[in-house]
């Protein structure tokens, strides 16, 4: 089969990742994958397998998606807007793919409507006609008002065979952060967690016993990180901040100077970050999708702070649903002290490691065969 993956991440890179995951596990069954990338270029991923087609890239003004800015900042226009376009429908027509995946569209993604339903629209008329799927994570921003949930039920009937719900049932449904009807019902195709494989231990043992504390690769967290640094002090544990964005070293240097003398490791995040969540006594992090798959995977203790600025949800509700599993629990960014960070990573670090054999995390291979399944008319 040929697969086009439509994916444009405006803010972090989580959507781009999750879609690069699902595009190699086409490419292992042999199947010939283009990404069309809408987002801003990510040169550290792995594209293995993958070809990549990068459109004019564009990413949101901090958290108001509405206000979207080109690569040098400024705000689009008009004809901006139209080179990606034009350059999506000349790939679809290049390719003519057998199928079509749009990464979180309808359910998302509404201040690009025009251009991804060009691309559907495109899609619909090809000879033969490719099938058309859309990829979801497990929790997604809940629709504002019952007409944006109506418009994407509308665009679904019209243009899509099914949608693949990348999350594990028994944990999450759809049905958490989403309404979800009986018309929705019938399209939805759970596949398990998006995960890449399972991170060896560290050989060289770097993090063992420390409390890793982390809020992705951006520069987001400073709140956490400051209120880890006098949660430290009240803690008999080494505690390790991986800080990230581009004002990484500037924000290192601040923490460190705020910690002065106290024992604590302040540095660069680390791309041997999944292999140190092995050896570690417990994570304190942030909880976007990808995070949640390192903590379910390895079952380290964890202590989960939702980033909830500009009105965010989708990590609050994500953190409620994974505080059902043993060792995990959530602290609001409003309830955030150093004294009840230090007493929930002893009270999670006491129900100690989960060893959850059951949970669906090889959701991009079941994906590829749902997917093929549906070609065949048997999913």
């Amino acid at each position: 089969m040929k697969v086009l993956i439509a994916v444009t991440h405006l803010l972090g890179a989580g959507h781009l990742s999750r879609a690069l995951t699902l595009g190699r596990a086409f490419a292992f069954e042999g199947h010939e994958v283009t990404v069309l990338s809408g987002g801003q270029p990510a040169p550290h991923m792995d594209y293995d397998g993958v070809h990549l087609t990068q459109l004019p890239a564009i990413a949101s003004d901090g958290t108001n998606f509405t206000r979207l800015l080109t690569a040098d900042g400024q705000v689009v226009d008009e004809a901006y807007m139209q080179s990606r376009v034009d350059m999506a429908l000349a790939t679809l027509q290049d390719m003519q793919p057998d199928v079509v995946i749009t990464e979180l569209f309808p359910f998302g993604r509404r201040s690009l409507s025009e251009e991804f339903l060009a691309l559907l629209e495109g899609a619909k008329a090809l000879t033969p006609r490719p099938r058309i799927l859309c990829s979801i994570r497990d929790i997604l921003a809940p629709p504002s008002k019952p007409s944006k949930a109506e418009k994407a039920q509308t665009i679904l009937e019209s243009y899509y065979d099914g949608v693949l719900v990348h999350s594990d049932p028994h944990i999450t449904t759809l049905s958490d952060s989403w309404p979800v009807s009986p018309a929705l019902e019938n399209l939805l195709r759970y596949t398990g967690y998006v995960a890449p494989p399972s991170a060896t231990p560290h050989p060289d043992g770097v993090g063992q016993g420390d409390v890793l504390v982390s809020a992705g690769g951006g520069s987001v967290g400073q709140a956490l990180f400051e209120c880890a640094i006098e949660a430290a002090r009240q803690s008999d544990l080494h505690w390790r901040l991986l800080i990230g964005g581009k004002d990484r070293d500037a924000r290192i240097a601040a923490l460190k100077a705020r910690a002065d003398d106290l024992d604590i490791t302040i540095e660069s995040v680390r791309p041997d970050f999944r292999q140190m969540l092995h050896g570690a006594a417990c994570s304190v992090s942030m909880c976007g999708y990808n995070t949640a798959l390192d903590l379910l995977q390895t079952g380290i203790p964890a202590v989960l702070v939702p980033f909830d600025d500009g009105g965010e949800v989708e990590q609050t509700l994500r953190a409620r649903s994974l505080a059902q599993q043993p060792a995990m629990d959530v602290l609001m960014a409003a309830d955030m002290t150093p004294s009840r960070m230090a007493a929930l990573v002893d009270q999670v670090m006491a129900e100690g490691h989960r060893q959850d054999v059951n949970l669906q995390m090889n959701g991009a291979v079941k994906a590829v065969h749902l997917t093929q399944q549906l070609g065949e008319g048997k999913a």
